[in-house]
């Protein structure tokens, strides 16, 4: 298993008759309970929903077509319906940076995207940047990574900035990255690592699931 797909995900539990997230972090024993009715009114229209038409757009470059309300977060469709879990939940309010995609070469946070504002559009996820990929390589050997669980958004964003200037500033680099939140405090080896890649030629190509 990549360090970059780990087993890190939730499950719906209903208690005492509320439906409620479980997430877990870094271990199946260590979980974190979040509650919110927005995301439990998301979550019932996610697992009930019938339309009569599908949401289609490209994921990592293979089209999907999906069957869900245009309303429901982006996150939960990659995660729940295109099994795609690299993407992380986090806080659910776009705060956090965990489930940071590209959508049409720009990040920005699925937890909060309705999946129907990405019809017809490209979505790059963490499995779509390839294993070879400056980045990728960078994190593992500046050794990047703590609990790893933001790493994923972490990553997302730096591919970004790299794109836009492959020699960012420090500036530059804070800039961009301040949106994406570690609990690990690993900004110093972040910054260094984005530095690191960006002396290296991209690679190309990803997972197509």
């Amino acid at each position: 298993m990549s360090v970059f797909q780990s087993n890190n995900n939730y499950d719906f539990s209903v208690v005492k008759g509320r439906p409620q997230a479980r997430v877990s972090w870094g271990c199946q024993s260590d979980k974190l309970r979040y509650t919110s009715k927005t995301h439990a009114e998301n979550v019932g229209k996610f697992l009930t929903y019938t339309g009569a038409e599908m949401i289609v757009f490209t994921v990592n470059g293979k089209v999907r077509r999906v069957d869900v309300s245009p309303d429901t977060p982006l996150l939960w469709v990659l995660r729940e319906k295109l099994e795609l879990v690299g993407t992380k939940f986090g806080c659910g309010e776009g705060l956090c940076g965990a489930c940071t995609v590209h959508i049409d070469g720009t990040p920005q946070r699925s937890c909060i995207t309705p999946v129907g504002d990405v019809q017809g559009k490209k979505v790059t996820t963490i499995e779509g940047i390839p294993e070879k990929h400056p980045v990728k390589q960078a994190w593992l050997a500046q050794e990047v990574s703590q609990c790893g669980y933001c790493q994923p958004g972490q990553i997302m964003s730096a591919v970004a900035l790299l794109e836009k200037k492959p020699h960012p500033t420090d500036t530059d680099i804070d800039s961009a990255m301040s949106g994406n939140l570690c609990r690990c405090g690993t900004y110093g080896r972040i910054r260094r690592a984005i530095h690191a890649a960006g002396v290296k030629p991209a690679a190309k190509g990803g997972k197509k699931p």
